[in-house]
């Protein structure tokens, strides 16, 4: 039972919808976010049990201090959820912008996973989880930096989940398809099959209640990737490639 949760990049979008879900229940929530500010006004009083943190999940040193602070009163779950995309997609890349993705979110999890696994291995129990993408799963046009961290996240999940469990560590990968969120909404491009973000932080919810490894959503998404993924990579690139899928263009 997850009873104490530190979600990192909490004060909006998913991350919020998310705590807001453990705290309607009672439960302990540690937040962090780069600016506090940003979180809805009236929050913290009106969750006494809800503990804010404003740091950057690139910054090891503290978010480490903030991890190990939340934890003195115990660390069921730790969510990874902090992560950015690039603001504009672009046949060029931007490599300035490519390794600030690469930066908050693969080592930012990392910096997430590396004190409450260390927490962990001394209860000999716990939960680590992160939000990565279905577009881990194939290279899309305009989007690979966000595409290469994402496939990053999952295969590093994928290797924890083999390597933590004789500890007692459960490991959960979420990669959801296109969530209503202040990232998604920077998209010029067309999202299929998007989700409002209330109820995609339920369905991660539940899917962290079961400590599943590895949670695909929506299923209409869940089935477009597994079979653009599955399909000879010739074929993929003949298909990413046809110009009315290109929305770089």
């Amino acid at each position: 039972m997850h009873n104490s949760i530190f979600i990192t990049g909490g004060t909006t979008g998913i991350g919020l919808e998310i705590a807001k879900l453990y705290l309607d229940e009672g439960k302990r929530v540690g937040l962090c976010g780069r600016n506090l500010e940003k979180l809805p006004e009236g929050v913290t009083e009106l969750y006494p049990k809800l503990q804010t943190y404003e740091c950057d999940v690139t910054d090891k040193e503290k978010l480490a201090l903030a991890i190990n602070d939340f934890g003195k009163e115990g660390l069921d779950l730790v969510l990874a959820n902090a992560g950015i995309s690039v603001d504009a997609k672009t046949d060029i890349p931007d490599f300035n912008n490519g390794r600030k993705v690469i930066e908050i979110n693969v080592l930012g999890v990392l910096n997430t996973f590396e004190p409450a696994i260390d927490i962990m291995l001394k209860n000999k129990s716990g939960h680590i989880a992160a939000v990565s993408s279905v577009a881990g799963f194939v290279g899309l046009p305009g989007a690979s930096f966000y595409c290469a961290s994402k496939a990053a996240v999952t295969t590093l999940c994928e290797s924890y989940s083999a390597d933590l469990k004789k500890y007692g560590i459960a490991v959960t990968c979420i990669c959801p398809g296109f969530i209503r969120t202040p990232l998604t909404d920077k998209n010029s491009h067309g999202m299929p099959f998007l989700m409002n973000s209330d109820v995609g932080a339920r369905k991660i919810k539940r899917a962290l209640e079961n400590k599943l490894k590895l949670f695909i959503f929506p299923w209409q998404t869940k089935m477009l990737i597994t079979f653009l993924n599955k399909i000879p990579r010739f074929l993929y690139r003949i298909i990413i490639e046809l110009p009315f899928l290109n929305y770089t263009k």
